[in-house]
């Protein structure tokens, strides 16, 4: 396996369109372009949870209280996104055969034996589930690396997360869950907030990549980050859902050759940037302070209980959260 100082994760997400020689070909392309890890999120349409004010969203005033996102057309969509257990297999061995790290988004507490029996042992845990601390504790005891994004998370949330995982081998990584993300948003700074806990920590980055390339990976990089995530793509980015926010195969490598000069070099590169970009900097460092925007606690809102551990008790469906300290083994 690759082993670079920085440690780059290709970020599949919803970019194979539910289809796996679409996947296959992303494992291959991320591998020859620099990543250490490729990432596929195991979302099963059938755990989506249903919650009626997200039918029609509220506003009040002009202003939006919470989003819009029907159930049934959420459902549809994810449904043809799925990948099968025979897939996600098969996907591990690609990724071996590749020598790069295969990584899994969980959603599920019920899904944590399924993922770790089929071959896994590096998780993902998204941003919303940074706080799901029963969620946290059932992953640490049996996974080998656990890399959790902290956007739309409070410091006192990150803060419980990191006495959880204690002891494990777990990365934390600045997020802002907000897609694209502005520059002004972006607040590099809170990287400083998770060094308190661990050496291992890093940055999720969505901004719009026609724009800004990579440009705020490679400040995050001279901030200190060991961990860069990016959403990966092979096609057009019209051509998926996350394409605005993802870099293509030769956007990967640049981004693998930054982070294998020294500063010096990597403060090279970065002058070659537009003089508007470089006057940029400063939004894109923010604040320290804790604050979450009006977007990210819509997302927040949304995204914290999307999907649900559906388990049949009496011959009755119910859904259990992940933050609820309910053993669904007892099922």
């Amino acid at each position: 396996m690759v082993n670079n100082k920085i440690q780059i994760i290709a970020e599949c997400c919803q970019n194979h369109n539910g289809n796996f020689k679409t996947l296959r070909e992303m494992v291959k392309e991320a591998s020859k372009n620099g990543a250490n890890f490729v990432k596929i999120q195991c979302i099963f349409a059938d755990s989506l949870s249903f919650r009626p004010r997200f039918e029609n969203g509220i506003k009040k005033k002009n202003k939006v209280l919470v989003i819009k996102r029907p159930y049934f057309n959420e459902y549809k969509r994810l449904k043809k996104l799925e990948l099968n257990k025979r897939n996600l297999i098969d996907f591990i061995k690609i990724c071996n055969d590749y020598s790069v790290y295969p990584l899994i988004t969980c959603f599920t507490r019920k899904e944590i034996d399924f993922i770790y029996d089929i071959g896994f042992r590096n998780i993902k845990i998204a941003s919303y589930d940074c706080s799901s601390f029963q969620f946290l504790r059932e992953i640490r005891k049996k996974f080998k690396k656990i890399i959790v994004s902290t956007g739309a998370t409070y410091y006192h949330e990150i803060k419980k997360a990191a006495q959880i995982l204690d002891g494990v081998d777990y990365v934390f990584l600045h997020c802002v869950t907000i897609y694209p993300t502005p520059l002004d948003k972006t607040n590099l700074l809170k990287m400083d907030y998770l060094k308190k806990f661990t050496k291992n920590f890093g940055f999720s980055d969505h901004s719009l990549v026609k724009k800004y390339e990579n440009f705020i990976s490679f400040n995050a990089i001279l901030r200190g980050a060991k961990y860069i995530e990016r959403h990966f793509t092979i096609l057009k980015p019209y051509e998926t859902r996350d394409g605005r926010v993802s870099i293509n195969p030769k956007q990967l490598q640049e981004l693998r050759h930054f982070s294998d000069f020294t500063d010096k070099g990597r403060i090279n590169i970065l002058k070659k940037y537009s003089k508007k970009f470089l006057d940029n900097k400063k939004k894109i460092l923010g604040s320290k302070k804790q604050y979450l925007s009006n977007e990210e606690l819509l997302n927040r809102d949304y995204y914290k209980g999307r999907f649900l551990s559906k388990i049949k008790l009496n011959n009755q469906r119910i859904g259990i959260y992940n933050w609820e300290e309910v053993p669904i083994n007892d099922f």
